[in-house]
Parts: C-alpha cells; sequence; structure tokens
C-alpha cells in the first residue's frame, strides 16, 4: 500500500461555488516534496489538515474530524474508464491518492500510518456537493457519484509529521465492529435504515454522522432498546 500523491489545492475564484467570495479550493494537484500535517482544529473554525491547502468552505469541510480526505488511485481508474476521460491525481478534490488500500472498505477508526510519522484515523464517507458537480462538469454527478457508494474517506490526524509522495501506507489498527467507510455513506444518504449500525463505531465516527444514528435510534426505543 502506497501514497502516490499528496494534493493540495489554492483559492481560486470560480461560477460555480455557493461561498461569498466565490472561492473554492477543490482543484487539487500533486505537491512537490514533503507536506506537513497536523489537526487544524475544530470544523467551522479552521480548514485542511495539510499545510498549504485551502479549505474556502469551513461551514462543510475542514475541521479536526475531516482533516484530511483520501481517494484509491483505483477509484479514480474506475471512474476513468466509466466517464471515458482521464483522471488525474487529485481529481476529486482529494488530499491523498493511495494504491493497493480500499480505501471505501476501511472501517470507521481504523488507523494507517503514512510514511513515518503520521498516523490518520478514519472518520468517514464524503458527501458530494455541487461545487463537486460543476469542478467535474458531470451532469447529475451528485446522483451518480452517491448510487456507486464508494466515497473515499474523511480522516482525522493522530499523530502529526510529514508525508510525501511515495510513502508506504500502513494499517495499524482495525476495530472490532463492522462499519466501513461505504456503510457509513450508504447510511446518510440512501439507505438511512442502515443508521442504527453506526452506533457501533462509537466515537470513532464523525460527530455529525453518529448524531444522526442516535437520533434514528431514538425515534424507534422499543426497536432499538439494546443499543
Amino acid at each position: 500500500m502506497e501514497l502516490l500523491s499528496v494534493n493540495l489545492g489554492r483559492a481560486r475564484a470560480v461560477p460555480y461555488t455557493d461561498q461569498p467570495d466565490g472561492l473554492t479550493g477543490i482543484d487539487k494537484r500533486p505537491a512537490d516534496g514533503p507536506v506537513r500535517v497536523a489537526a487544524p482544529g475544530p470544523k467551522g473554525s479552521a480548514g485542511s489538515g495539510l499545510a498549504g491547502d485551502a479549505v474556502c468552505d469551513t461551514r462543510h469541510h475542514g475541521g479536526d474530524d475531516q482533516a484530511v480526505y483520501a481517494v484509491a488511485r483505483e477509484d479514480l481508474d474506475d471512474w476513468a474508464r466509466e466517464l471515458g476521460r482521464p483522471l488525474d491525481n487529485g481529481s476529486f478534490g482529494e488530499n491523498l491518492t493511495t494504491a493497493g488500500l480500499d480505501v471505501s472498505g476501511a472501517l470507521i477508526g481504523e488507523r494507517w500510518r503514512v510514511g513515518a510519522e503520521v498516523v490518520l484515523e478514519v472518520t468517514s464517507g464524503r458527501i458530494p456537493c455541487r461545487t463537486f458537480q460543476s469542478h467535474l462538469g458531470e451532469q447529475g454527478w451528485v446522483k451518480r457519484f452517491t448510487r456507486k457508494g464508494a466515497p473515499g474517506a474523511y480522516l482525522r490526524v493522530i499523530s502529526p509529521g510529514e508525508i510525501r509522495a511515495g510513502d508506504p501506507i500502513e494499517v495499524v489498527h482495525r476495530p472490532d465492529h463492522d462499519v466501513t467507510v461505504a456503510l457509513q455513506f450508504r447510511a446518510v444518504t440512501t439507505e438511512r435504515t442502515l443508521l442504527p449500525r453506526l452506533v457501533a463505531a462509537g466515537g470513532a465516527l464523525h460527530p455529525e454522522a453518529l448524531e444522526q444514528a442516535r437520533s434514528y435510534v431514538a425515534k424507534y426505543p422499543e426497536k432499538y432498546a439494546e443499543m
């Protein structure tokens, strides 16, 4: 398992973002040399966990529980065949493009060591938005991406440090539950009846997803009394 590229975005003006200033950092490109990774701080007041990476919409992106976004090169290749056009590393706005790692099949709370120093923890899948759709220029992209159910993974930073293209990736911890990124994504998008299963992931899960799961369980106290 390998880190193929570390991708950073610069803020630039586009006509399709909901941001008042019209800026987005979704257009990410592979970086030359090492990149510092650290927990950025609470959502809403902090951006990316990668130094030099712009997050313009801090209402919905960035913060400790979405510090890093990873996508498997294998998934990009699958989409490239389906769309009939090449997709470079960073095309999905991901910070990390990986090889040999089933990113969407990772367990919530799974930990990856990247290079010698950095440890990241999987928190949730990426929810597609209009900016993502317009960036790719594909009609109906949000629905299409959602149907496929391979969203890539958001991660929090457990141990900071530097990473670079070519670093090995090692899974150093797998939690004792079966809640994958793909399952979590389906639960919060197309299959809400799966929400109770997310509770098993506990505090490793993105707080917003965990609150959705607990709220769903609370609506049916008799059915989910043991959770």
